[in-house]
């Protein structure tokens, strides 16, 4: 590719501005797309928020808080692993440390005169000790030093309303206690930003946490003279098990959900931005395929005087690059907008803090404007292949009418592919265990879609045939000039149309899987739920013990306390080890089933007890674990556990996938509560007076409240609406570039047409029969588009039902559907009616003149 070849592509691009104007956009949104992905790929590894309390500490040890992948992000622990305390003097004793403080986090709920918990909080509480890490110091009083005193930090004092000698109401989990204010403390750089403080003594801090042998983190001091980095060095190597953080990285230590973050934003951009490359590589090759069919004569005419093959694929090489490389550079600009805007609808969903700012760099741009190249040179080699190898004559026969039939090798192909998605979709559903039930049905979408790509022009005639005299029957000639039209070009109307009908196909199969898996969480919530009350905290939690007052009450036949967490499971795929995460409950199998049903399918979950579990069906399928097996598991703080597999149970998806004894899954949970109890009325037991009765026994515990079955339901609901959101705004950037191709190919075809228009003007049609023929075609398109896109997508929300839920009926709520066809409809009706008119603008003896 030389500087004449390129020369010769600008010419061409000047002459035929509106050939690559299509070409350049899907670039250039598409370089906006990727470039978003990649600053919050970088953003991942190293942005993050400010540390606060850790300020003066030159390091901060803590225990890993994932769990090591080659090649791949490592998956997070769903809780705080916590070190055992002697490691403070292990690294006290490390040369170049001055100091290591330990320091605990424990959720404090301030309680106002009233008995209502203090707007704000959970608090954290720390052990007075680790003032020396902000470093805190006393404004006003002095340091704690019995049991029942405490150090608020100033804005949460100010915001209390409470000064040095007052008593405050502290909760910890649902106990309270009266404490006396010793002190208000502050930090030199102003207030906290994050977190409210205060500050118990050292062991009362400790006692809190019911961990006393254990720290969260332990901050260092490093002595005169000794760097960072030196010292993190010696740590790492004197120390084992522990991850040291120096610099800005001392935010994820202070915070959990930093590092969750990071992983979060790190496994979104990788997963999005790759599936965005190859829709995008698609997207490009089929406009240049469009562009090149349109050129068609040219292209023959360069070869009839003396052009070669490879000529010509080097100069549609350089129109390419020239032409990717302008829309890949304009592309980043909007895509830096792009990043920020989905920063900000992530943090509205609440999938990231507010406070996580992004990092930008010349690296995700470059790397932008490289994979564009990229997929742009290779699209347009795809596009160039076939034409370069056609004959002159050849050439200038396709140019003038359409072949009469399509390729024996693309009509076997696209024919083999329609069984192959329909087994997919209906067969291996009902075969594959676990994930990949649902997983094998939303690919059989996509060998759909590559089917209709391929037979498109047969799928486009018989849609005419059938819609075209009735869609058209009171269109007159109009009408019959659109039906005999698509039916004469129906590879033209395949080019323009496929895009619409892919973008149907994928809107459906995104937004109903979606909502398949919504509804069916939702009513296993609802059907699963047999207590008759449910017990929750304003709080961080619900304390165990108040299960136990709860049991003494009359009238009360079960009590099933919930502590909720997350677990990685590990399994083998092939020849390396997979892992997932699931949603996890420890739940006490005695009388479960008054209160929850979790469906089991075999086994009995009243034995989940010791070292055991009870598994949903999809995950003891992924996981290829049955009755009696051991399964690889780590706790929600990283421990690692192999449980004997008890009972199988359907109702994963709304009551989570892994349920494990109560007070092992607690043991390992950060703040050790549990998130709900579930109450069930003793048979002839006045319900309404049980109510009462639950009150009155937590009527001490200001944090406790008594709840109907609507709020454990309310927060399954609120937890997969969170997850799905994410799913929804990543849906809306695919489909919203899907979009944009469609328009765009359609105002290609349609435009292209002008020579047409003009001659049928001068053969006696009038402007307003030429509008009407195309309203006529316009109905055809979109008519078939919604039709075959409907049909190709059923297949796979009907795979995906059976995979989630041994059903064969998806949710598929009406208004989002009319809202599909709508979007549809209007986008084909806009483009193409649009372009028509500006294809139109010249007089018809001027456009029939005017080289193509």
């Amino acid at each position: 590719m030389n500087r004449r070849m390129l020369a010769l592509a600008w010419s061409t691009i000047k002459g035929r501005k509106g050939g690559f104007v299509a070409a350049f956009v899907a670039v250039l949104f598409g370089s906006a797309v990727i470039t978003a992905c990649g600053i919050l790929l970088e953003s991942s590894e190293r942005s993050g928020v400010p540390t606060e309390r850790y300020q003066a500490a030159d390091l901060v040890v803590g225990a890993p808080q994932a769990l090591p992948v080659a090649d791949d992000v490592d998956p997070r622990f769903g809780e705080r692993a916590t070190l055992p305390a002697d490691r403070v003097g292990d690294i006290a004793r490390v040369p170049g440390v001055r100091a290591a403080i330990a320091d605990v986090n424990v959720p404090v709920s301030l309680v106002t005169a009233d008995a209502e918990v203090l707007a704000g909080t959970p608090a954290l509480g720390h052990g007075w000790q680790s003032a020396a890490l902000g470093p805190f110091t006393t404004t006003a009083g002095q340091a704690p030093t019995g049991p029942d005193d405490v150090v608020l930090d100033s804005a949460l004092a100010e915001r209390a309303g409470v000064s040095v000698g007052a008593s405050v109401r502290l909760a910890v989990g649902s106990n309270t206690s009266i404490y006396r204010v010793t002190g208000i403390a502050g930090l030199p750089g102003g207030k906290l930003a994050r977190q409210p403080t205060l500050f118990f003594t050292e062991d009362r801090a400790r006692e809190l946490t019911g961990q006393p042998d254990r720290v969260d983190v332990i901050g260092v001091l490093a002595a005169p003279g000794v760097s960072a980095d030196e010292l993190a060095g010696a740590i790492e190597a004197a120390v084992s098990d522990v991850v040291v953080y120096a610099g800005s990285d001392r935010s994820e230590a202070e915070f959990l959900d930093i590092g969750s973050t990071r992983s979060f934003i790190s496994e979104l951009s990788l997963a999005f931005g790759g599936t965005m490359v190859v829709v995008i590589m698609i997207v490009v090759a089929s406009t240049l395929a469009l562009s090149v069919r349109q050129r068609l004569r040219e292209l023959a005419l360069l070869r009839a005087i003396g052009a070669t093959p490879k000529q010509m694929l080097g100069m549609i090489a350089a129109e390419t690059m020239v032409v990717g490389t302008l829309g890949a550079v304009l592309g980043v600009i909007p895509g830096i907008g792009l990043s920020f805007l989905l920063r900000e609808t992530f943090t509205l969903v609440g999938a990231i803090p507010d406070d996580f700012e992004l990092s930008i760099s010349p690296l995700p741009v470059l790397a932008a404007v490289v994979l564009c190249l990229v997929g742009a040179r290779l699209g347009g080699w795809i596009a160039a292949r076939r034409a370069a190898r056609l004959r002159p004559v050849d050439a200038l026969g396709e140019a003038a009418l359409e072949p009469p039939k399509l390729g024996w090798l693309r009509l076997t192909v696209g024919l083999l592919l329609v069984p192959a998605g329909l087994a997919m979709a209906f067969v291996l559903p009902l075969v594959l265990p676990g994930e990949g039930a649902a997983e094998s049905a939303a690919f059989s979408a996509f060998l759909l879609i590559f089917a209709i790509a391929l037979l498109g022009p047969r799928l486009l005639s018989g849609a005419v045939t059938v819609l075209g005299p009735w869609l058209n029957r009171r269109s007159g000639v109009s009408g019959f000039l659109a039906t005999a039209n698509a039916h004469a070009n129906s590879r033209r109307l395949a080019a323009a149309t496929t895009p619409l009908i892919m973008g149907i196909i994928l809107a459906a199969g995104q937004l109903f899987s979606g909502t398949t898996a919504s509804a069916a969480a939702q009513d296993q919530a609802e059907d699963g739920l047999r207590a008759d009350y449910v017990v929750t905290s304003t709080s961080a939690g619900v304390s165990p013990e108040v299960a136990d007052v709860l049991r003494d009450v009359p009238g009360v036949s079960a009590v099933t306390p919930v502590v909720r967490t997350r677990t990685l499971a590990t399994f083998a795929s092939g020849d390396s080890p997979q892992i997932r995460t699931y949603s996890a409950q420890g739940i006490i199998g005695d009388r479960l089933a008054e209160t929850l049903d979790l469906a089991v399918l075999e086994g009995d979950v009243a034995e989940v007890r010791g070292n055991t579990v009870a598994l949903s069906r999809i995950a003891a399928g992924t996981l290829g674990a049955a009755l009696g097996d051991t399964v690889d598991l780590r706790l929600g703080d990283g421990t690692p556990i192999k449980p004997t597999v008890v009972a199988l149970y359907e109702r994963g998806l709304g009551l989570g996938d892994v349920t494990l004894p109560h007070d092992l899954v607690l043991e390992h949970t950060t703040d050790r509560l549990d998130f709900a109890v579930l109450i069930a009325a003793a048979t002839g037991t006045d319900v309404g007076a049980l109510g009462d009765a639950l009150r009155s026994a937590v009527q001490h515990l200001p944090t406790v409240q008594v709840n109907n079955r609507e709020s454990f339901v309310a927060a399954q609901r609120d937890a997969a609406a969170g997850e799905s959101a994410v799913g929804l705004i990543l849906n809306a950037v695919l489909l919203g570039y899907l979009a944009i191709a469609v328009v765009n190919t359609l105002v290609m075809a349609t435009a292209a047409r002008f020579r047409e228009f003009a001659l049928l003007q001068l053969v006696g049609a009038t402007r307003r029969q030429v509008f009407a023929m195309m309203r006529s075609e316009t109905r055809i398109i979109v008519v078939a588009a919604v039709l075959i896109g409907t049909l190709a997508a059923i297949p796979s929300l009907i795979g995906t039902s059976l995979g989630l839920t041994r059903t064969l009926i998806p949710s598929i709520p009406p208004l989002i559907y009319l809202g599909i066809v709508a979007v549809a409809a209007l986008l084909g009706w806009a483009a193409i009616m649009t372009s028509t008119r500006t294809a139109m603008r010249s007089q018809p003896v001027d456009a029939i003149g005017v080289r193509e």
